[in-house]
C-alpha cells in the first residue's frame, strides 16, 4: 500500500528515533483528525438495521485482510464480497462506478477507516441503504491519542498511519467489532458467530503469543525495521522493535544515481542487517542498495495482499501475518520456530470474492 509522496524515492531515517519510545520512529497525537473520531466510529458500527430471519447477510469489505477476518467469523452465513483489488494501491484506489450497484444491495461494509480508504466510503456513503451500516474497524479499535503519525504519514499531512492489522492486538479488536456487529446485524446466527469468533480469537492470541516468543530471538540491536512501505508502526510499538524509515515511490520513476548515492550512504549509517522490500512493488533500486552496501535484500513482504491465491491455504489474514513475522525474524537473526508451529488455517471456508 502506497500514500502519494514526493517524486523521488527517500528514506525517513533519523538515528535518534531508535531511542523512541514506541519502538516505531513517531509521534502519537490526534493532529486534524477529530476528537470524537473512536466515538463516533463505535456508533456507526452500532447501528443498523438487523436483517429478517430467513434471509442471508450481504457483506462488502475493502482490503483483503479485513475481507479474511470477518469470513472466518461470518462463515457460510453471509455471502461476502471484497472492494479492493489485492497488490492494488488501497491508499488511491478509486472503486469503478459499478461498485455503487453492489453497496446499494449491501446490509454492512466493513473497511479500515483512519482516513485510508476515503473514495470508497465516500461511494459508500452515497450509495448504502438506510438501514446498512459502515463500519471503519481501525478508527472503532483504536483511540485518537494512539494514532501514529510518522516519516510517512506526518503529523502535519492530517492522515495517520492506518496499518492497525498488522499488529495481532489491534487486529484482535478488529475481529471483536465484526462479531459484534454480525450478532446484531443477523440475531438468528448469534451462537456460530461467537463460537467462529472465539476460535478465530484464539488462534490471533496464539500468533501474538508466538511473535513475542520469536522477538526474544531476535538480538536487541537487530530489531529494526527498514522496509518498502511504512506497514508495521503499530507492530513495531507494540513488540519493542524500531521502525526506522520507509523507502517508497510514489511512482515508479527511478531515483538519480545522487539520490541513491546518498540512500547506500544512510543505510551504512543505521546497521540494518536488512533491507525490506515488497513482493507486490518490486524494486530494482532496494537490490542495488542492498548489494552495495552488503545489507541482504529481502523482496517479499507483503501487507495487504494475502499469499497465495484465494483457495489456497495460505491465503488468509493468519497466512499474512505468519508469512511476514517468519520472514522478519529469520533474516534479523532471530529463530521463527513459534511462528512455524501456528495453525493459520481458516476456521471456516472461505467462500469470499477478492477482487485480483
Amino acid at each position: 500500500m502506497l500514500p502519494q509522496r514526493s517524486k523521488v524515492i527517500w528514506i525517513g531515517i533519523a538515528l535518534s528515533l531508535v531511542a523512541c519510545s514506541s519502538g516505531s520512529g513517531s509521534t502519537s497525537g490526534p493532529a486534524t483528525a477529530s476528537k470524537n473520531a473512536q466515538s463516533t466510529a463505535r456508533t456507526a458500527c452500532d447501528t443498523g438495521t438487523a436483517i429478517a430471519a430467513g434471509e442471508r447477510l450481504r457483506i462488502s469489505s475493502t482490503v483483503a485482510p479485513i475481507t479474511s477476518i470477518v469470513t472466518n467469523i461470518a462463515g457460510d452465513y453471509a455471502d461476502i464480497a471484497g472492494l479492493v483489488p489485492e497488490g492494488t494501491n488501497s491508499h488511491t484506489f478509486e472503486p469503478a462506478p459499478s461498485v455503487a450497484a453492489l453497496l446499494a444491495k449491501t446490509d454492512v461494509l466493513f473497511s479500515n477507516g483512519l482516513l485510508l480508504e476515503e473514495p470508497t466510503k465516500d461511494l459508500a456513503e452515497k450509495n448504502l441503504s438506510n438501514g446498512a451500516v459502515l463500519c471503519e474497524l481501525g478508527t472503532a479499535a483504536l483511540p485518537v491519542a494512539d494514532y501514529i503519525y510518522d516519516f510517512s504519514f506526518p503529523i502535519e499531512g492530517g492522515k495517520p498511519n492506518p496499518h492497525l492489522w498488522t499488529n495481532p492486538p489491534l487486529a484482535r479488536q478488529y475481529a471483536e467489532i465484526v462479531r459484534d456487529v454480525l450478532v446484531r446485524m443477523d440475531p438468528a446466527h448469534t451462537d456460530a458467530y461467537r463460537s467462529n469468533a472465539t476460535v478465530f480469537i484464539a488462534r490471533i492470541n496464539q500468533l501474538d503469543a508466538a511473535m513475542v516468543a520469536a522477538t526474544a530471538t531476535v538480538p536487541a540491536n537487530q530489531r529494526k525495521l527498514l522496509t518498502y512501505h511504512d506497514a508495521y508502526a503499530y507492530f513495531a510499538r507494540t513488540y519493542g522493535w524500531t521502525v526506522i524509515g520507509a523507502i517508497q515511490p510514489s511512482n515508479f520513476d527511478e531515483p538519480t544515481a545522487k539520490e541513491i548515492a546518498n540512500l547506500i550512504t544512510q543505510v551504512r549509517k543505521t546497521g540494518v542487517p536488512a533491507i525490506f522490500g515488497s513482493e507486490v512493488f518490486p524494486s530494482p533500486v532496494l537490490e542495488q542498495i542492498g548489494a552495495e552496501t552488503n545489507v541482504k535484500y529481502v523482496d517479499v513482504l507483503r501487507d495487504d495482499d494475502l499469499p497465495g491465491k484465494p483457495g489456497d491455504p495460505s491465503h488468509s489474514f493468519l497466512g499474512l501475518m505468519q508469512f511476514d513475522y517468519i520472514t522478519m525474524v529469520l533474516a534479523l537473526g532471530g529463530d521463527a520456530a513459534a511462528l512455524k508451529a501456528l495453525d493459520i488455517s481458516d476456521v471456516n471456508i472461505d467462500t469470499a470474492e477478492y477482487p485480483q
